[in-house]
């Protein structure tokens, strides 16, 4: 028996793991908390993993485990009774001590491995990013073919590539695992990305880094979770120890699309311009200012942003079609306008600073 699974937009996704427990880690992130939403939708018994609780999500039957990633015991314990572990929660960010992103990254993500080899789930699906091909260059096209990076100036790829890669050898027929790699997760009620762009503009601190013409690849949040429901069905099959780009599929001019939202907010564009090599030599300074110092917060610039915002960063979605048989549903047009309409709806201090 399989259930459906409606979506906002009216169309229904089949799941054939109806009955099976899911277990969420992050399931109160922004990503996490829109998949434990349509888990729900499946009736399907869900438990999340996370370090705060959430009350309107034990209303609704969701149980809470309580513990930080480094809890190795708590995450495996976690992982018993489950059918599905879907491993969404990490220490993200372009600045921090390595050892910090390792604790949170490998070892949590080995904790999940051990535990669910403990308890006999079936279903290991690890949510990773596009960024562990890193490689310093444009990726215009780019398929799952490129390695894995292992020379990064962020600790968050590294380590999240070398999560990937224990998920992926940890394949087999009792445990079927796959790595899915979304790219800049965006949506209305996002609590990063686009709030981070809008303040830094409200504050006259962003600069168009290198020519301006840079294209990138996004992903609206439901797309994401369309990705990671879809991939749990097709585990049986193609994609059992692959992984897997997952954008809409629409490649934007970056600085274009920033522009685009500022002006439908009322919000001057950003137009003063820095060098890619400029804002890489201020990123290397703000690096050793605050590793020496050191400083609290991130660099307000860093080598890898640097690279991040200049540079070409879109993938190709084929083997996700023909694997998952994954269709973006919702556009960067549609999802746009929805996000605008959010936006105006908040009050403009909340909205930049969340």
């Amino acid at each position: 028996m399989s259930a459906t699974n409606p979506t906002p937009n009216g169309i229904t996704l089949a799941s054939t793991f109806d009955h099976s427990p899911a277990l969420v880690t992050g399931g109160t992130g922004f990503l996490g908390r829109r998949l434990v939403d349509r888990l729900l939708a499946q009736g399907r018994p869900v438990t999340v993993l996370g370090r705060t609780p959430a009350q309107d999500l034990e209303a609704r039957g969701v149980r809470f485990v309580r513990a930080s990633l480094d809890d190795e015991a708590a995450v495996r314990a976690a992982c018993r009774g489950m059918g599905t572990v879907f491993h969404v929660a990490a220490k993200v960010g372009v600045w921090g001590r390595y050892d910090d992103f390792f604790r949170a990254n490998v070892l949590g993500t080995r904790a999940i491995i051990t535990g669910c080899r403990e308890h006999g789930v079936a279903r290991l699906v690890y949510t990773s990013t596009p960024s562990v091909v890193y490689n310093g260059r444009d990726l215009a096209g780019a398929d799952e073919s490129l390695p894995l990076t292992t020379d990064c100036p962020s600790p968050y790829p590294l380590t999240k590539a070398i999560a990937e890669r224990e998920v992926l050898a940890a394949n087999s027929v009792a445990l079927c695992t796959v790595a899915l790699r979304p790219h800049l997760i965006w949506g209305a009620g996002d609590p990063h990305l686009v709030p981070r762009v809008l303040a830094r503009a409200r504050a006259g601190r962003l600069r168009i880094i290198g020519s301006g013409a840079n294209r990138v690849d996004m992903v609206h949040v439901e797309n994401a979770v369309d990705a990671h429901l879809a991939v749990e069905n097709a585990l049986s099959g193609a994609a059992s120890g692959r992984a897997y780009f997952i954008t809409n599929g629409e490649p934007v001019v970056l600085w274009d699309w920033i522009n685009g939202l500022l002006k439908a907010l009322g919000e001057p564009p950003v137009t003063k311009r820095i060098s890619l090599g400029a804002a890489a030599a201020v990123g290397a300074v703000c690096e050793a200012t605050w590793r020496v110092l050191p400083l609290k917060g991130e660099p307000p610039m860093t080598r890898f942003v640097a690279a991040e915002l200049a540079k070409d960063h879109w993938f190709s979605i084929e083997a996700a079609r023909r694997d998952l048989g994954y269709m973006p549903r919702v556009s960067m047009a549609e999802g746009t306008a929805d996000l605008v309409v959010a936006l105006k709806r908040m009050p403009r201090g909340v909205s930049a600073t969340l």
